[in-house]
């Protein structure tokens, strides 16, 4: 019986008694497989996959991801539109913690088991789990990129969940707890306290505004900018992070006479002039800031606090005033639901328990009700007989 010629890709045997399969690929290159086969059917086999994958158009040159990985890195970083601190931020974690384990890897090598070893072993050494969640966030981008320029088949990081920072709640400031701290702070930030808890601002928004920005007659405050402090001390002066940031806020009108108070004590003059500049007319980093933070906080009696908790502070009092997820979306400038649907569910909780509390009223009024009548169950019963 004659042997069925074959019309796809070449098989022959080796001296070690062993298959070896090659093909020729779209590229016009000869290529052969990455192993070689104990049996002829093996190899058979193997070929037949590889010409359903040229036939689907899913072919992928295996050649294509041997291209050490801090390389690759290093261009994706440089080829994005990013800002400055995040730039500075994706080249950190590229040093300090994805070079060292995959710098010199070939893209293709970079394999699901190799990044489980390298997280386990990043968290069991003590890195923190935050550092740890970015950094594998940074790593599962740019594999990504890999598949869509079509170096890999698919992403290697395949852990669920890895790459969600997981913050402790972070705790809000009464509304009393904000006069206490703004009362004791230095007068000049004053306000600066009083526009973070009640209006959410971030501080590099804050620090950003201009007297044009803050129109008391319509009481409102216009974010268009904000500044940034870079990791070499430096600082920027960006837009905000999205189309969203770029907001007008309204300011609580109880609050609109101690702004005006700042204004005409220590903003400087004129409409481009700065609303927070520190005693020797510098705008305020934040390291110094935070010092005098920490001092006002002990004098008020207040742990554990930090200055971007008031942001937090102020979407929750917005939340609880029944604001809808798109007025909430908008007064904090998320151009996502995701934010705002966790104020108000913060929101909700509390309103529930208002309500357990107004039952356990309910029932200790009926409760009293009915050992001051008896009589009423049993007449009741009587008159619908």
């Amino acid at each position: 019986m004659a042997q069925k010629r074959r019309h796809f890709g070449r098989v022959r045997k080796l001296p070690s008694g062993r298959y070896q399969a090659r093909y020729l690929g779209p590229d016009g290159q000869l290529r052969p497989a990455p192993e070689t086969f104990r049996t002829k059917r093996d190899a058979d086999d193997w070929l037949a996959d590889k010409q359903t994958e040229l036939r689907r158009g899913d072919w992928h040159d295996p050649d294509a991801g041997k291209v050490p990985f801090g390389e690759y890195a290093a261009a994706w970083i440089k080829e994005r539109e990013l800002t400055t601190t995040t730039r500075q931020l994706y080249g950190s974690l590229l040093r300090h913690h994805l070079e060292p384990a995959f710098g010199g890897v070939n893209v293709a090598e970079i394999s699901p088991p190799l990044v489980r070893r390298w997280r386990a072993d990043k968290l069991a050494f003590g890195t923190g789990p935050t550092t740890v969640a970015k950094a594998y966030a940074l790593l599962r981008a740019i594999m990504g990129t890999a598949v869509a320029d079509q170096m890999i088949r698919r992403n290697p990081c395949t852990i669920k969940g890895a790459s969600t920072v997981h913050t402790p709640e972070r705790p809000t400031a009464t509304v009393q707890e904000v006069y206490d701290l703004a009362e004791a702070m230095q007068p000049r930030y004053r306000a600066l306290v009083l526009m973070a808890g009640f209006l959410g601002l971030r501080w590099g928004e804050l620090i950003g505004l201009h007297r044009r920005d803050i129109d008391l007659d319509h009481g409102a405050v216009r974010v268009r900018r904000a500044v940034a402090e870079l990791f070499n001390g430096q600082r920027e002066i960006k837009a905000p992070k999205s189309a969203a940031g770029k907001r007008t806020v309204a300011i609580p009108a109880a609050i609109i006479p101690d702004i005006l108070d700042h204004l005409e004590r220590y903003a400087e003059p004129g409409a481009d002039g700065r609303v927070f500049i520190g005693a020797k007319g510098a705008t305020p980093r934040r390291n110094h800031f935070n010092r005098l933070w920490r001092k006002a906080s002990a004098d008020a009696g207040i742990k554990n606090l930090h200055f971007h908790d008031l942001r937090h502070t102020g979407n929750t009092l917005a939340a609880s005033t029944g604001a809808s997820t798109r007025e909430l979306m908008s007064r904090m400038g998320h151009s996502t639901a995701r934010a705002a649907l966790i104020y108000q569910h913060a929101s909700a909780e509390r309103d529930r328990l208002i309500a357990d509390a107004l039952s356990a009223l309910v029932d200790k009024g009926r409760k009293t009700k009915r050992k001051q009548d008896p009589e009423r169950k049993g007449h009741a019963r009587d008159t619908a007989d």
